[in-house]
Order: C-alpha cells, then structure tokens, then sequence
C-alpha cells in the first residue's frame, strides 16, 4: 500500500485492462447479434489479454522494454500467482480423474436415488449444490444435472423455469463455496488468504440463503403427480476421492496436499474398479492440466499487466476516485461488490472478472481495513450470483441449449432465489457488527497477513 500511495495517479494506466474488456465484451457482443452459440466465449480471452499487454508495453514505452519486462515478470511469476497455477493444475487433473472413473456418474445418481418423490426440485438444488462443490464446476454440474430434470418435468407436473433455475442456484452454490473451483482459488490468491478462512466466510452467507431457498423450493415446487427420478447405478467408493477432498481442506491440510490425495485416491479406485489403468490416469491428469490451460495464461498475463498498472498509477488513480465515493470501510464494501458485479456482466465470467478486479480489489482492502476473507468472500459472491443471472452467461446458454429452447432465461431469473439471497446475506455480513464477527472468527493481523485466533 505504501509503494501504492509513493506512486504518482494516472488514470490512463488502466487502458489496458479496459481495451481487454472491451475485446472481450465486444466480440461477445458482435457474435450474439449474429446468432453464434455461446458468443462469449468465442473470442479467447487469453489472446484479448495478450492484445491488453502489447499495449502496456507499448502505452509505457519510455520506461524501456527491459524495465517493463521486468515489472511484467515480477507481477506474472509473484508468489501469489504462481501459487494460484499450481492449484489450477492439480485441480483440473483431479477432476478429470475423478470424472473419468466414474466419480460424476455416481455422485449424480446416489443423489438422485435418495430424494423423496415430493421434494424433486428441492431435491435437484441438493444434488446440483453437492455435485458443484465437490467437483468446482458450475458448467460440468448443469451439463450433468440439466438433463435428468428436463426427463421428469413434465412426468411430474414440475414447473420447468422453477426446476432449471434450482439447477442453476445449486451449481453456482459450488461454484461459489468449492476448494478447487477456479473462482475460489483465483479469490483467495488474489487477497492472500487461506481457501479455508475464505469458505467459512462465504459459508455463513451462503447457508441461511440456501435454507430459505429450500424452503421456498419445497413450498413452490411440489410435483403434481408423485414420480421418482428415474436413478442410474452408483458406487459409493467413487464418491470417496471428492468427500475426501472437502474433508481436508475443511481441516485446514495444504491444498496442494489436499488435492494430490485427491488425483491419487482417484487413480486408485480408478484402477481397482477397472476404469483406469496406469496409462488413462497419467493421460487423464495431463488432460485435465490442458483443460486449465486458459484460465492459467490469462492469471500469468493478468498478474503481469496489473503489476505494470500499479506501477504507473493505475491502482492509485481507482484508489482515489472510489475515495470520492467510498466513506468508509462499509460503502468501500458496498463498492466491491458493484465491482465484482459489473465486471462479471462485462466480461461473462466470473473467473475471468476476479482476476481482472483481484490487485485493485486488494488495494481497495488495505486502504479501508476490509479484512481480506471478506474481500475474497464478496469478490466470489458477487462475481457467482452475476454469473447465474446474465442470459449470455455460459451456464444460461447451456440449459438453453439442454432444453432445446423450452424455457427462457427470463422465465429462470426471477426464481433464483437463491442468488438474490446470497446478495442479501453477504450485504448484511458487513452492514451488521454480530454478524460480520459470525463471519469473520478471530482478528486479521495486517502486519503478518495471518488470521489471529
């Protein structure tokens, strides 16, 4: 912060970062008026950030090229970013593996097999919930669950916009709380916390919300014919690996540790239950390392340009403009949060946009005294409850695409319930003293950037 407040303001700075947006956001736009499937996700984001850089080194040409790189390399490999691409790995190569032998499939149908016939789409937001917390996927858990719900719907009399948006409140409720979704880990690096401080921080915003979502669902979406979901086989060894995982990093293991106990107890019920062999597990943890590929470049690429932005003012320039708007620790709060949003609708991604607000978000932390578990916690909410509210959003134009067009995003949004009351409860955590101290055990020490207990 010191070196922040040394640096001279310079909002022009920041013209890197907002020449990605506008790529990024503009392609999207440009392909959806023509009719392209998944329009966002069309133009690589990896390569609007590249553009992003070249025009960094061009903007600060005056500093040299040795000196920008060197500032680009320090910003790209610091230990926070290269911390979050190692755990960006060996999480892809644990989903992939666990995917592989079967755990998806199993985890699916164990839920399916046990919900009673009149809590169906209660029963969906349950399942969707557990599947995108153990395996850190919003997408893999829509393309999972999507289809099971379409089958029932009508069987059962089940309202299909109210079944469609409990899938898609569960699976932004993983994506939001889980140890190895990409959200939580470019969150937590990004403020310098503990996975673990950052869970029990969302924790205690997201499980008031889901209950009376429950609650509003058991009400609301009684079948009008009695039906079970027609389940598939499971084993209940195969949904070890991820229950082993939560398990750990609830207990405070490493993470590195915690997810390599994950490839390996994978790998090994993969083996013995013949759906692996040496071979398809090596190739399956490489396949999932090359499935992290982009978000993996774009934090290196990310780090890089932000370490360039604060070193020519970009950072103090925001810093002091929100300082006009900000009046104190809980509107700087309230400002994270309309950050965290707008940039998830500009960009349609909601890793992509904590990346992308994560240097200026930590500035805005250290100026007001935001503890960083908060900082993360509203970053991830915001970024995961915008993301399951915008019609050209990936997990939107997925079950668009599942239902083959029977149900619009705008039938969706006004029953995600849950969403809008994780807004709420997260707003709540820092505008009330108890439950703010709910949230946030013990006191953060801005000298050792440690949790004291």
């Amino acid at each position: 912060m010191k070196q922040l407040e040394e640096t001279k303001s310079n909002g022009l700075a920041l013209i890197p970062f907002l020449l990605f947006i506008v790529i990024y956001m503009g392609a999207g736009i440009i392909l959806q008026m023509r009719g392209v499937e998944m329009a966002f996700y069309q133009f690589p984001s990896v390569v609007a950030m590249s553009i992003a850089v070249i025009v960094a080194f061009v903007m600060f040409h005056k500093a040299g090229i040795n000196e920008n790189f060197a500032t680009f390399a320090k910003g790209a490999a610091s230990e926070d970013v290269v911390t979050m691409l190692m755990i960006y790995l060996l999480a892809g190569g644990f989903s992939a593996v666990a995917g592989a032998m079967g755990g998806i499939e199993s985890t699916v149908n164990l839920g399916v097999s046990i919900i009673p016939a009149h809590l169906l789409t209660a029963g969906i937001f349950v399942i969707s919930a557990f599947m995108a917390t153990a395996t850190g996927t919003s997408m893999g858990t829509v393309g999972a669950i999507v289809p099971i719900a379409v089958g029932v719907v009508d069987k059962a009399g089940l309202s299909m916009p109210l079944v469609m948006a409990a899938c898609m409140s569960g699976a932004m409720f993983g994506d939001n709380l889980s140890m190895i979704s990409d959200t939580t880990i470019a969150a937590t690096r990004t403020q310098g916390v503990e996975l673990k401080d950052k869970f029990r921080t969302n924790f205690w915003c997201a499980l008031p919300a889901a209950i009376i979502a429950l609650a509003l669902l058991v009400a609301f979406g009684r079948p009008e014919h009695a039906v079970a979901i027609p389940a598939g086989n499971y084993e209940l060894i195969k949904v070890v690996p991820y229950m082993l995982v939560l398990v750990l990093a609830l207990l405070g293991i490493n993470v590195f540790l915690v997810l390599l106990f994950g490839i390996v107890s994978a790998g090994i019920i993969g083996i013995a239950c013949g759906d692996l062999t040496v071979i398809t597990f090596a190739t399956n943890v490489w396949e999932g390392y090359k499935s992290m590929i982009e978000v993996f470049l774009l934090s290196m690429f990310g780090g890089g340009v932000a370490e360039l932005t604060a070193k020519y003012g970009g950072l103090q320039w925001m810093i002091e403009k929100l300082s006009g708007i900000c009046k104190g620790k809980k509107s700087a709060q309230a400002a994270l949060c309309v950050l965290a949003g707008v940039t998830d609708m500009a960009t349609a991604n909601n890793t992509v946009a904590i990346i992308v607000d994560g240097n200026m978000a930590r500035s805005i932390s250290e100026k007001y005294k935001i503890d960083p578990r908060k900082t993360a916690s509203i970053l991830d909410a915001f970024t995961c409850i915008f993301q399951g509210m915008i019609p050209y959003g990936a997990q939107f134009l997925l079950v668009a695409s599942l239902t083959k067009g029977r149900v619009s995003p705008l039938d969706i949004i006004p029953l995600l319930w849950y969403l809008f009351l994780l807004g709420l409860f997260t707003v709540l955590s820092f505008l009330i003293p108890s439950y703010e101290k709910l949230t946030l055990p013990g006191e953060w020490d801005w000298e050792n950037h440690t949790v004291i207990r």
